[in-house]
């Protein structure tokens, strides 16, 4: 059975950190491209970040660089996804999706997705 657990989301002040965490497993993590992209009420579907099993390569959405850092432990199998210096528009769900690479990832076209974890920010 194919699944993708999240952990790490809650409530932060503005300026805080959160991590998280993805769990995978039931597939071949080392093929994978995998990362997070977030939903918020009201607005589009964001692709936030990814790591490249295969080949190491990441990718930042614009509103996050430099605040975001994306990792990947193979021995895990498990992506974490450290948040710095958040704002309240980071607010949103956060999915763990994986796809085959990193273009399909880009557009959407995930293999498999995760629950989801709500990440709150106050001001």
């Amino acid at each position: 059975e194919v699944q993708l657990v999240e952990s790490g989301g809650g409530l932060v002040q503005a300026g805080g950190s959160l991590r998280l965490s993805c769990a995978a497993s039931g597939f071949t993590f080392d093929d994978y491209t995998i990362g997070w992209f977030r939903q918020a009420p009201g607005k589009e579907r964001e692709g936030v970040s990814y790591v490249s099993n295969s080949d190491g390569s990441t990718y930042y959405a614009d509103s996050v660089k430099g605040r975001f850092t994306i990792s990947s432990d193979n021995a895990k199998n498990t992506v974490y996804l450290q948040m710095n210096s958040l704002k309240p528009e980071d607010t949103a769900v956060y999915y763990c999706v994986a796809a085959a690479d990193g273009l399909l990832w880009v557009l959407f076209r995930y293999d498999y997705w995760g629950q989801g974890t709500q990440v709150t920010v106050s001001s």
